[in-house]
């Protein structure tokens, strides 16, 4: 079965530690510090958000939150539990 996805899109320039922390502050906005949305979301049946911080350059699904120590990225989402 195929479900619809909401995908946003959202321009963080060039700097990669300051689009990393960008990321992580919209994240947390968006789905930590509104415990009354976050209910509101559940009761809807959304239990989890996936996002990723992508580059356009690389043609792969790379999520730039997850880097290893010799500065691969991973292409593993990142998730919110709700």
């Amino acid at each position: 079965m195929k479900h619809y996805r909401l995908h946003i899109d959202i321009p963080l320039g060039s700097d990669e530690e300051k689009a990393i922390n960008t990321t992580k502050h919209l994240m947390n906005w968006c789905f930590c510090d509104d415990r009354h949305q976050v209910m509101k979301m559940s009761q809807r049946g959304i239990d989890q958000i996936n996002y990723r911080l992508g580059h356009d350059d690389d043609r792969q699904k790379s999520n730039y939150l997850h880097k290893n120590e010799n500065g691969h990225v991973s292409n593993k989402k990142s998730r919110f539990s709700l």
